[in-house]
């Protein structure tokens, strides 16, 4: 089966970051392309503008005449869609060609040479750095991200020429398991998503998986200190500054920004500036940097590309960014994630009140991580806990953020998403967090707005 022998594609699911790339690049070689989403998002808003038709109801009739021939019509899906799903239902009823998102990325991939950046955190950002540098060398570069890049204002890169493909590879529902990259980096493997695996022992399995999935003659570098055996393939490690085949030396903090020697196995480049906040994305830069150097890329289209990088949309996005007042939002939804974030505002900003306002994403999330969350927030001045974001989940008797929040050491509150504005309306703040990967993202603006009317 080839996916270009399908004149219709039609997404249940189409609003998400993972999807709406693969949207975007068909509707871009001129398939007919639909979609399904549950709720109006920015996103969905963008896809619209670029002439890609979306409903929002659940309904049969909605699905437009031509993708009712089920013969040229591919129906692709995401995981989180529920299994009562009507349209979902219905194609699996009438013997449409079937596939999840991911297999459809395997396929798309395939022919090129892959880039798969996975991990349970920090993969968007490595992912898009890695796309900006390649795409600002000789080599150029297609790229299906997680995130909005700020330089691009799209999570979808395309070259006809360039044989690269930089790959968002998702360990959710074991989804890169349908790829098999020529280089791939893995950032961490910290326990998440234990509703699809059980324990981390079974996550990390899986990763040894993706890794043996890489290409004959491919390359495999992770963070150092991540236990991935038995990989008969050239293999390198990356750090922040502790010693390894590409590190950080002379890590020096300019007007809130870091400059670097990057030290590689062939020699270092010296200073180099990166112009996105945040140490841990500094170590996310480094390890773009080391798939960039093995995939052929020169010291100064890395140099150039790293001074020019503006980001990732929620990912350490300064909102405001003032001497009295500053407003950064992050999608942050895992404990280690809330700590390394957190952590990179106090190190720019040490003598300013941070307060921070967190919604968990997922019960059995929350079930799962409580004690690191409370761990994690404590480290803010100030704490204002939503409640969870459900998401694709159901609720889970006696789970709800109050489980974080009896064991957080600082100020804290709970309120909800209709008080919130009102509540930061009354205060006194110098540093604002928000944080979490529900739907936080949908009172940024309002929040901006609030603050700068004040």
């Amino acid at each position: 089966m080839k996916l270009e022998d399908f004149k219709n594609i039609y997404f249940v699911g189409i609003g998400g970051i993972g999807m709406s790339a693969i949207a975007r690049y068909f509707h871009s070689i001129g398939k007919n392309v639909f979609g399904y989403d549950r709720t109006s998002t920015k996103l969905t808003g963008e896809l619209l503008e670029e002439g890609i038709s979306i409903t929002f109801e659940d309904d049969l009739d909605t699905i437009p005449n031509e993708f009712l021939n089920k013969e040229n019509t591919l129906v692709v899906f995401t995981p989180a869609i529920p299994k009562d799903h009507q349209q979902l239902s219905y194609f699996k009823l009438n013997s449409y060609t079937i596939m999840k998102r991911s297999q459809v990325l395997g396929l798309l991939s395939d022919d090129l040479n892959g880039i798969g950046i996975a991990g349970t955190h920090g993969k968007t950002t490595v992912s898009t750095i890695t796309a900006h540098i390649f795409n600002n060398s000789k080599l150029g570069c297609n790229a299906f991200l997680g995130g909005i890049s700020r330089n691009y204002q799209s999570n979808l890169l395309l070259s006809k020429d360039s044989p690269w493909v930089i790959l968002e590879a998702d360990e959710f529902d074991r989804s890169f398991l349908q790829l098999h990259p020529k280089i791939a980096l893995i950032t961490s493997m910290d326990a998440d998503h234990l509703d699809i695996y059980g324990d981390k022992s079974e996550l990390e399995k899986s990763f040894q998986e993706y890794a043996g999935q890489i290409k004959q003659d491919g390359i495999l570098v992770h963070k150092k200190g991540l236990h991935l055996e038995n990989i008969e393939l050239e293999k390198y490690t990356y750090s922040l500054n502790e010693v390894a085949d590409f590190y950080a030396k002379n890590l020096t903090l300019v007007e809130g920004f870091y400059e670097f020697d990057l030290v590689y196995p062939q020699g270092v480049f010296k200073k180099l500036k990166f112009s996105y906040p945040g140490k841990i994305n500094v170590e996310n830069a480094i390890g773009a940097c080391s798939v960039a150097i093995l995939g052929g890329v020169k010291e100064e289209e890395i140099r150039s590309a790293l001074s020019s990088f503006e980001g990732v949309r929620r990912r350490f996005d300064y909102q405001i960014r003032q001497d009295n007042l500053v407003f950064i939002d992050d999608y942050a939804h895992h404990p280690k994630e809330l700590k390394e974030s957190i952590s990179s505002v106090r190190d720019i900003y040490p003598n300013k009140k941070i307060t921070g306002v967190f919604q968990p994403h997922l019960y059995t999330r929350t079930r799962d991580f409580a004690e690191g969350f409370a761990e994690s927030l404590s480290l803010l001045d100030e704490v204002i806990l939503l409640d969870i974001y459900p998401a694709r989940e159901l609720p889970i008797a006696g789970v709800n953020s109050k489980m974080i929040m009896k064991n957080i050491t600082v100020p804290v509150c709970i309120c909800s998403k209709e008080e919130l504005i009102g509540l930061l309306e009354q205060k006194d703040l110098e540093v604002l967090l928000t944080l979490g990967a529900g739907d936080i993202d949908k009172l940024v603006e309002p929040i901006k707005n609030m603050l700068i009317e004040k």
